[in-house]
């Protein structure tokens, strides 16, 4: 019997938290973390490659700056890791990743930036669960939602163009949707949001005190069987973000 799918989606922070001289690395800690949540498939946004003046800072502090990039970095053993970059800044960059303790295909990218202050993009990996093929897109919207609408119009318009009609789908990531709006647009596109049946959406954010359901999952091909949101001092610290674990099964 084929157990569920286990999805999680998690934001990082770029694997740094505070400001000034409260600066820390977290990037190890979130290793620990991301393999404790023993996700099959782990969507990750805000991951860098490389980025110059932080790895000056924090190469003599406690671990250290990972010699390799982060998606690799986070990876649990045996898992492999998929990456593109979505945002060039002057120091580095940072993008979205896919691990995963099943074999993936080829990586594709797609950019659906909206305007030029904000670099966003879409990781394309199909995934052989099973024998099943999955598709999962890693997907980080932006800040305004009349942009977040034209985002959601480029994706639908890439999975047309790339995901072989009725395949199973997954897009998972942070969508900033403060306002609950996405979830009309998205079914429209035969995506529904993962979440069980009678249960209301989970908060992920701020990880503190966590008051938005920004990160999610949307599904085409599964149901959902359960929901998780980690809690505690420990993943409060590691982002501004709390991950979201899914469980699905075929439907």
């Amino acid at each position: 019997m084929v157990g569920p799918l286990r999805v999680a989606t998690y934001n990082i922070h770029k694997g740094v938290r505070g400001m000034g001289p409260t600066k820390r690395l977290e990037i190890h800690n979130l290793g620990l973390g991301i393999e404790s949540l023993d996700a099959d498939l782990v969507f990750l946004q805000e991951v860098r490659l490389f980025h110059a003046r932080e790895s000056r800072q924090f190469q003599r502090t406690h671990g250290g700056w990972p010699e390799q990039g982060q998606a690799e970095f986070l990876a649990p053993e045996g898992y492999g890791a998929a990456y593109h970059t979505n945002c060039v800044t002057r120091h580095g960059e940072h993008g979205n990743a896919l691990l995963s303790r099943w074999p993936m295909g080829s990586i594709g990218h797609h950019d659906v930036s909206d305007h030029r202050f904000e670099q966003r993009g879409l990781l394309h990996v199909p995934v052989k669960w099973h024998g099943m093929e999955v598709h999962a897109v890693v997907a980080h919207f932006g800040l305004i939602h009349s942009s977040r609408l034209r985002q959601v119009q480029r994706l639908a318009a890439f999975i047309e163009q790339t995901v072989p009609a009725g395949a199973p789908l997954l897009v998972a990531g942070d969508f900033n949707d403060w306002g609950e709006r996405l979830d009309g647009p998205m079914q429209a596109m035969g995506l529904q949001r993962a979440t069980p049946p009678q249960a209301t959406n989970t908060p992920t954010f701020p990880s503190r005190v966590p008051v938005f359901a920004l990160d999610r999952v949307y599904m085409r091909g599964f149901r959902c069987v359960r929901t998780t949101v980690p809690r505690g001092s420990a993943w409060a610290r590691m982002s501004d973000h709390l991950p979201l674990l899914v469980e699905l099964e075929p439907a």
